[in-house]
């Protein structure tokens, strides 16, 4: 797999065809948009190769990260730093997790969690489309023709388990100013997911929102479940009021949700997945502790105490906002200023083991592209992968020939 990734340069997935088959798959009712131009670097040319053992491995320590986190312990230690609103349990999950990864040659490195990841429905279109100049030698790790139906799969379970046998009508997939957001292109493919199989659904800011006798209302709709895009995780704005008290009151399914970014996705959480004297106190198998140890770099909190020390060490260590998302306000060492180590000082940050990213070669003479590898997950099963590429300190969908790219794996 390495050799492919250095050696082969066929182009499994023309980006322009992705943005034609974008928009044909959002024109099915009436969607009308072209991303061409606004979104030039949304898909990458070239696969990324990783190897079953890789693979398999990093299925591992997805099965490990949601038995550490189903630990009272656990669960205990890290609402000590989460908001209030982390202690209400809805009884549901909280939707799809991403789980970034780093390939070593000495395995997969859990880099964070993420619980709104963005891209599963455009990747899933990607392994569709894709066209492998090996196929007797490499394949896609999972059936990408499923991948549509597992991820519905996914949100008919967090409606069931929160709402029973209601049937379930209506959902308003929700952010800020969402056709402003880079993803808005897989807004409008979930919303033709869901409209294909009988849901209502509008996409909408948060103001649109109303609730009122007991329900949720978008223009006057009501509206059953809450496919939740916000970075506000803990929905304290004050714009965000008739989300969090229709989400308390247990009227309106809210997924993801803020108990399931404290559990899962708060950075600092990394520091407890990856101690093994607290697993072990805490209760977790042996497996499990091995696995996470291995695969999660060494996190520790930044405190006043351990700040120059850390300073010191600076060019070892990735800094990572505690409830970043996005990479935003995340620093590698090596690159910060005095004057950014004094304002990140004055908030909740991580310093992690700096990990390097894996290559991908293009062939194109301008030198190879940083790779990351997503697993999309759910209640510990991975559901499929995809990797980005690209330059500089984090992904950022500005590098040319960069985007999300599919994964592939041998045959056998």
């Amino acid at each position: 797999m390495d050799a492919l990734n250095r050696d082969c340069h066929c182009v499994a997935v023309a980006p322009e065809a992705m943005h034609e088959a974008l928009a044909a798959a959002v024109g099915a009712h009436g969607l009308s948009s072209t991303f061409t131009d606004s979104h030039p670097n949304l898909f990458a040319a070239l696969p990324v190769y990783v190897s079953r053992d890789h693979l398999t491995k990093l299925d591992r320590v997805v099965a490990a990260v949601q038995a550490a986190v189903a630990l009272p312990d656990y669960q205990a230690a890290v609402l000590t730093w989460a908001p209030e609103i982390a202690r209400f349990d809805p009884g549901t999950l909280g939707g799809m997790l991403g789980l970034d990864f780093h390939i070593t040659p000495e395995g997969p490195r859990l880099i964070e969690i993420n619980t709104n990841p963005g891209g599963a429905l455009l990747n899933a279109l990607v392994g569709q489309a894709l066209r492998s100049c090996m196929p007797e030698v490499v394949t896609t790790p999972t059936d990408m023709a499923k991948a549509e139906q597992q991820i519905l799969e996914v949100m008919r379970q967090e409606w069931t388990s929160q709402m029973g046998d209601r049937p379930l009508h209506s959902i308003a997939i929700v952010d800020e100013v969402p056709e402003a957001q880079y993803l808005y292109p897989e807004f409008l493919l979930f919303r033709e997911l869901f409209i294909r199989h009988g849901i209502d659904v509008t996409i909408c800011d948060p103001a649109e929102l109303e609730y009122r006798r007991g329900r949720m209302r978008v223009h006057g709709k009501a509206v059953d479940m809450i496919y939740n895009r916000l970075t506000d995780f803990p929905l304290a704005a004050s714009a965000h009021e008739a989300i969090r008290a229709s989400y308390l009151a247990g009227e309106v399914v809210v997924t993801p949700h803020p108990r399931a970014h404290a559990i899962y996705a708060d950075k600092r959480n990394l520091v407890l997945l990856g101690n093994r004297e607290f697993l072990s106190r805490a209760g977790a198998a042996s497996e499990v502790i091995d696995v996470l140890t291995s695969a999660v770099p060494a996190t520790i909190l930044m405190t006043s105490e351990n700040r120059d020390e850390l300073w010191r060490r600076r060019r070892e260590l990735f800094f990572k906002p505690a409830a970043g998302f996005g990479s935003k306000a995340g620093y590698r060492g090596e690159k910060l200023t005095r004057r950014v180590w004094e304002e990140i000082g004055a908030n909740a940050y991580i310093a992690q083991e700096l990990v390097p990213p894996s290559e991908r070669h293009t062939g194109d003479g301008n030198g190879p592209l940083k790779t990351d590898v997503r697993c999309y997950a759910y209640h510990g099963k991975s559901l499929l992968y995809a990797a980005r590429l690209y330059q500089g300190q984090t992904t950022n969908f500005r590098t040319p020939g960069g985007g999300f790219a599919p994964v592939l794996t041998s045959v056998t």
